[in-house]
């Protein structure tokens, strides 16, 4: 607990250069970003899974996708645990090497509003952290299908088309009341765990591959 100060001075830092020089360009309407690459074999199954399904993509199988440079992305972030911060500092870390246009929303007490702000700034793709976001989201992407949402550790429990997730064991929260799909492990949050699952995460959007959970190894 006591490297969280480094690791939050880090990731404000990171963020400003990401979009300082680029804050105009998010004013105008919403680009489609494609992706450089492909995934490799094992990656997206036949036939394409159902919403709500679960695929497991074999290990690495992601590696070969990147977003064009410029691509828009919000991380939204709730909560002060050091698993949230370790996701952060993973999609951080990512952004900077695929040259993505990255800005930041810590969800408050209001986690709605929070989320509306996040699409209210026009991004390509909403990145999600921290359990306090999962009912929230699960009011709201229902009513916004034209906005893709990658959840990081957790899924909701009736994702829509627009809603990707990805959980590996160890993390499986699912909403307030539900069950999660694995036991829970602060541990199993690691940085390295945390940039597979953003790479895996955005491939799958990039790849159209959406609404499903995506189980990492």
């Amino acid at each position: 607990m006591h490297h969280r100060p480094a690791i939050a001075t880090t990731l404000s830092v990171a963020v400003l250069l990401l979009s300082g020089c680029a804050a105009s360009d998010w004013d105008d309407a919403r680009p489609t970003t494609t992706a450089t690459g492909l995934p490799a074999a094992g990656f997206i199954p036949t036939p394409l899974p159902s919403p709500e399904g679960t695929v497991t993509p074999a290990s690495g199988s992601w590696a070969g996708v990147d977003p064009a440079p410029g691509y828009r992305v919000v991380l939204l972030t709730s909560g002060e645990e050091e698993r949230t911060a370790t996701l952060s500092a993973a999609v951080v870390e990512w952004a900077d090497a695929v040259s993505a246009d990255l800005r930041r929303v810590d969800a408050g007490e209001d986690a709605i509003r929070s989320i509306t702000e996040a699409m209210d700034m026009k991004p390509e793709l909403i990145v999600a952290a921290g359990d306090g976001l999962i009912d929230p989201l699960a009011i709201v992407t229902p009513n916004h299908l034209d906005i893709p949402f990658l959840v990081l550790g957790a899924e909701l429990a009736e994702p829509t088309a627009n809603v990707t997730a990805v959980e590996w064991t160890g993390a499986g929260f699912r909403g307030s009341g539900l069950g999660s799909t694995t036991q829970f492990d602060a541990a199993s949050f690691t940085p390295e765990r945390s940039a597979e699952a953003i790479r895996a995460g955005v491939a799958a959007v990039l790849t159209r591959m959406t609404g499903v959970v995506l189980w990492i190894h």
